[in-house]
Formats: C-alpha cells, sequence, structure tokens
C-alpha cells in the first residue's frame, strides 16, 4: 500500500491511495473459506461447497468490504500521524469505469485543511464587560414583592387598585368556564382596570381577551386554553367575582428576616437592603457572564482574519447529511454555519495554544459541585464525600451528560482565561439599562 499527498494550495490537498492485491488478498481467502464452512447451499453437504461457487456468489461483495475497511483504515491512520488539521470529511473523487476485476486499487480524496492564523486579544477596541446591580427600584420593588409573598390576605366587599380578585371565566362559545385568581396588577390597560373597580361580589363584568393581560401567556391558566390559541386570542368573556382581597404587607420585623434568611443573619431593614443587593448581583453575573462571552466571540470573529476551503466545504455539506443538498442548498447552509466554524478554528487555537483542556478530575470536581449547588436549593446543605461521588460517578457514567458538562466547564475556562488576558471597557449598569444596552 502507498500513499501520498498532493497540496493544490494552502487549503486544499489531494490524498490518493494505492492499494495492492497481496494488501487484501489474505484477509478476502479467510472470509471465503469461513463462508465455504458455513454454507448452506442445495445439493452440497456443509462444508463440501466448491470454492470457486463461494467464490462466484461472494467473492466480489467480500472483496469490496474488505478493501473499502483497508482504505478507511489507512486513510484515518494516514491523517493522524501526517497530523492534518482537516475540515469536515475526505471526499472522494469519483472514477468513471471503476473494475473491481482488476488486482491493483487507486482511490483518491479531496481534503479540505484548516488555516494557520493567530489570535489578538489585545483588540483595538475593547469589548464592554456589563457589572449589573441592583438600583433602588429594584430593591425596593423585591422588599415589597416579600412582604406581599409573606403578607395576609384581608377579605373585602368592593375592588380597588391593587386587590386579588377570585372569579369564573366564562364563553359558551368556546367552551370556556374557568375558576381563577386575579391580581389586578397584571390586569393591562386603564379601561379593563376600571371595570373591575368598585365591582362588588357576585358582580359580572365583561371583557375582551386581547391585551387583556400584559402577557398573552396568562390567558393559558386564567382561561383553561391551549397554548396555540391564546396568542392574539381576541373574544369576550364574562369574569363573575366571587372573592375580594386586600393584601396586607408583612412587616420588616425580625421574625420575617430570620423566615427569609436564618436565625439573626439579617437584622435591619438597611441589613436586608444590601442582602437584596448581594443575591442580585450572583444572579445577574450569569447573564452578563453570558453577554461578555458572545461579545467576545463576535469581536474575535471580526478581528481574526483568515481564508476558508470554502468550495470543498460547500461540496462537503452537500453530501454530509441524510438527504443530499442541491448547490444552491449548500451554498445557504454554509454562509449559515460559516461564522460558527470561524470560532469554533478560533477557540480551538485558544485552547490548545494555552493548554485549556479538560481533564476527568476537572469533570469530575465541576459536576459535584453543580451537584452540591442543586442539592443546597432543595435544602440538602451538608452531603457525604460519598453520596456526592455516588451520584457523580451515575451522571459521569452518561456519555451524553459528559459531553454537556466538559462543553459547560471548557465554556467557563474560556471565559476566565479571557477575563485575566483581555482589556475591557468596565460599566456598572442598572438591570434595564442593560437590558437596553443589549436590545438597542
Amino acid at each position: 500500500m502507498n500513499i501520498t499527498r498532493e497540496n493544490i494550495d494552502e487549503l486544499n490537498a489531494v490524498v490518493k491511495v494505492d492499494i495492492a492485491k497481496e494488501d487484501y488478498a489474505g484477509k478476502v481467502e479467510k472470509i471465503l473459506k469461513d463462508y465455504r464452512k458455513n454454507a448452506n447451499i442445495p445439493g452440497f453437504r456443509k462444508g463440501h461447497v466448491p470454492m470457486g461457487m463461494v467464490k462466484k456468489q461472494y467473492g466480489q461483495a467480500v472483496l469490496v468490504d474488505e478493501v473499502n475497511k483497508l482504505l478507511q483504515e489507512s486513510l484515518n491512520k494516514y491523517l493522524t500521524e501526517e497530523k492534518l488539521d482537516v475540515l469536515g470529511n475526505p471526499i472522494p473523487k469519483e472514477q468513471e469505469n471503476f473494475d473491481w476485476d482488476k488486482d491493483n486499487y487507486s482511490f483518491e480524496f479531496e481534503l479540505g485543511l484548516a488555516p494557520e492564523f493567530d489570535v489578538n486579544l489585545d483588540l483595538e477596541k475593547p469589548v464592554t464587560k456589563y457589572n449589573i446591580v441592583a438600583d433602588e427600584k429594584m430593591v425596593n420593588d423585591q422588599i415589597e414583592s416579600i412582604q406581599k409573598q409573606y403578607g395576609k390576605l384581608k377579605t373585602k366587599e368592593e375592588v380597588e387598585e391593587g386587590d386579588t380578585v377570585a372569579g369564573t371565566f366564562k364563553n359558551e362559545e368556546e367552551g370556556i368556564e374557568k375558576e381563577t385568581t386575579i391580581e389586578l396588577e397584571n390586569i393591562k390597560g386603564k379601561r379593563n382596570l376600571n371595570k373591575f373597580t368598585g365591582a362588588k361580589v357576585g358582580d359580572t363584568i365583561t371583557l375582551k381577551t386581547k391585551g387583556l393581560f400584559e402577557d398573552d401567556h396568562a390567558l393559558i391558566n386564567h382561561l383553561g386554553i391551549e397554548h396555540d390559541k391564546a396568542h392574539d386570542l381576541d373574544i369576550e368573556v364574562e369574569f363573575t367575582i366571587s372573592e375580594i382581597n386586600e393584601r396586607e404587607l408583612a412587616d420588616l420585623d425580625q421574625e420575617l428576616f430570620d423566615k427569609l434568611f436564618g436565625k439573626d443573619k439579617v437584622k435591619t431593614v438597611t441589613e436586608l437592603k444590601e442582602k437584596i443587593k448581594e443575591d442580585a448581583a450572583k444572579q445577574f453575573q450569569q447573564q452578563s457572564d453570558q453577554q461578555l462571552m458572545n461579545d467576545i466571540t463576535e469581536a474575535l470573529i471580526e478581528t481574526t482574519n483568515f481564508d476558508l476551503p470554502k468550495e470543498f466545504l460547500q461540496k462537503w455539506i452537500r453530501t454530509v447529511g441524510e438527504k443530499p443538498l442541491t448547490e444552491e442548498e449548500a451554498v445557504e447552509e454554509y454562509e449559515k454555519s460559516e461564522k460558527g466554524l470561524r470560532y469554533q478554528l478560533i477557540e480551538g487555537k485558544v485552547v490548545n495554544d494555552n493548554n485549556l483542556n479538560v481533564d476527568f478530575n476537572d469533570l469530575k470536581a465541576f459536576t459535584t459541585d453543580k451537584i452540591k449547588q442543586q442539592m443546597a436549593q432543595f435544602g440538602q446543605m451538608d452531603p457525604s464525600e460519598k453520596e456526592l461521588d455516588d451520584i457523580a460517578a451515575r451522571i459521569l457514567s452518561n456519555q451524553d451528560e459528559v459531553k454537556r458538562l466538559s462543553e459547560q466547564l471548557m465554556n467557563e475556562k474560556l471565559l476566565e482565561f479571557y477575563k485575566e488576558n483581555m482589556k475591557f471597557d468596565e460599566k456598572e449598569v442598572t438591570y434595564e439599562e442593560f437590558v437596553k444596552a443589549i436590545y438597542k
């Protein structure tokens, strides 16, 4: 067997694999002998079928199968030994009038090669790094939400703004009859709120569903309808009031603080506000980190220039799926995936150049930490080492979970590396300002 490579240019090459009879003949002969031993052909005793008949019936199929196995094994070994960084998979070149009756064969494969490039983390225009903080309004809103959650309901005779109203929605034509409870602060529009204000137990209000709630999805629970039906639903419904309640806010006292955070962890409203700010900062960190990673990715794609074997990749895309694509479909698919491929190459370069690989010990520690976090949410604050090890072992025995967790861990390692090695334009913003900046 002989394998040679011709480099067409820096990004494209052709590999030629020559296979001689002596490379495959022994294996083919052995398999045919095994076939002969076990063949059941009418007119012949088992194991006494003439070899010529076995070869005639099975010879070429066995030959083709063995040559293809040998071809794939030798090609994969060659790519590994030569340390060729290929994109996609080798594409076999078509050969007209290929003759399997010959003794020696030649096969050619097109290769798309990964480009050589450097990644510069010292960007001319630094990426913005958002530090999200809870403003006074958010803290006060959170305190009010806590007071409502731990407060008491006081029954009333007449509806006022901010009340909680229980009742039944009805629409005979649509088959709607659903008991529900509505927080009036979730009702949209002054006109709708005015219909509730002043109403009493037993009163029936006629409402239009379109624009009734801040979010159309609220109709699913309040009317008992399917998800697809909730969007742009525009019908009249009757709502008959069965109960009116005013929520009395809980006092901001030590009893409430202890319920929320444990005994004597928080003792004053000032400490409560600081605690809310700390917790909010932790929650916002994940969002700001995700946005930072997105912005770094975009910046590196924009500033790291290299060519790709475009025509090869389009050709490969045409053949790689279950259903072959047309030339136009392959071009469209390539354009959709090009940016992702570019960052995949950039990320691989950063990982390899800086030894950011994930090993099993890293993955086990990462998995164990995730397990601890989940258990803490359910009140299990001090699990044993054996319990953690057993759960981690079960999770890491699942290859899909290993892949998912490895990707998460690598993402965290990359982000940490970028934070340590890149300069940023840091901005402290409220959550509202962050949302406006991102979705402007």
